[in-house]
């Protein structure tokens, strides 16, 4: 098999070239356009160490059914006409999240190009969250 693929990048350089290079911008592209990402576990420390405001991104039913301690639930799709209300938090680091970490690099250039310096998205979103076991909070109805 590695001499098969030895034996094709010999004889198409030109072909092989243009892929790594189409790879190599698509790996650029999708990490600046998904903002900073941090794990659970920077996560905690964030909000225990400075006061890390979490913004849950998911539908008002998803977050009811469990969210992260003290997170603030602005929907995805209402994000822009709710800006007004992050503002008092412009000063503190933000840390967005969502289902699976789909929408929140979206939500963070957003909030970056408002005046936002800190703001981070957790990877992987509630998904990784729960996967490792941590606590969530389920609100009333």
């Amino acid at each position: 098999m590695m001499e098969q693929l030895t034996a094709f990048v010999i004889h198409h350089p030109w072909l092989c070239g243009t892929f790594a290079v189409f790879l190599g911008l698509l790996l650029f592209t999708e990490t600046r356009k998904g903002g900073r990402r941090i794990g659970t576990g920077e996560l905690v420390r964030l909000v225990n160490t400075q006061s890390a405001q979490v913004i849950d991104l998911r539908s008002p039913a998803d977050f009811s059914r469990g969210t992260i301690a003290n997170a603030v639930n602005i929907p995805f799709s209402g994000v822009s006409s709710r800006l007004g209300e992050l503002e008092k938090h412009k000063g503190l680091p933000v840390v967005l999240v969502d289902a699976m970490g789909q929408h929140a690099g979206a939500v963070s250039r957003q909030l970056q190009s408002a005046g936002f310096d800190s703001v981070t998205c957790l990877s992987g979103g509630i998904a990784s969250w729960t996967s490792e076991n941590l606590p969530l909070v389920k609100l009333k109805t």
